[in-house]
């Protein structure tokens, strides 16, 4: 007695669908992001004991930091200052970024090579977390009762990213001193 074989029929996979772009999410989210993101890299490195993983982590650290300080100052902080008509705000926040820029100069390509090193991360920790702290208390909010459109705002501030990302060698030099800081 022969037994037939029943074919196996799967039921037919869906077309593969076209990738589609994933939105940007507004301006002030998008940031608050990358806060999370950094200050999580911060909490790792302070856990960690391993010389080369905290070498990776403060790579990072400093990869985020500096796109996340360009894109600001190329989009977001002349953007604020229009809309605010401010003179506080983002001068001091750009003054603060030429600090933190010092503070990646000093720790970036370098190994972690004891407790003056781990000192210095968790210094430049602290400072970044005080200047988040003022965006998201004082800035942001005056930002989201504006008339910026956040969606398109936020969107420049992704691809500019995104531009960033893929050509590190992009990323603006540290300016040397306050003097150098633009007007």
């Amino acid at each position: 007695m022969a037994i037939a074989k029943t074919a196996r029929h799967s039921s037919p996979r869906p077309a593969a669908r076209a990738a589609r772009p994933v939105p940007a999410p507004d301006a002030l989210k998008l940031l608050k992001e990358d806060h999370a993101r950094v200050d999580a890299l911060f909490e790792q490195y302070a856990k960690s004991r391993s010389p080369a993983k905290k070498q990776a982590i403060v790579a990072s650290i400093c990869r985020e930091l500096s796109v996340h300080a360009q894109v600001e100052e190329e989009i977001f902080y002349p953007a604020v200052k229009a809309a605010l008509k401010d003179r506080e705000l983002v001068p001091e926040a750009i003054v603060e970024h030429a600090t933190l820029k010092e503070f990646i100069a000093k720790v970036q390509d370098r190994l972690p090579d004891g407790e003056m090193f781990d000192a210095q991360i968790q210094v430049m920790g602290e400072y970044v977390r005080h200047h988040v702290k003022e965006e998201q208390t004082e800035m942001f909010p005056k930002v989201r009762k504006t008339s910026l459109d956040l969606k398109e705002l936020g969107a420049r501030l992704a691809a500019r990213k995104d531009e960033l990302t893929a050509e590190p060698q992009a990323l603006a030099p540290a300016p040397t001193a306050v003097a150098d800081l633009p007007a």
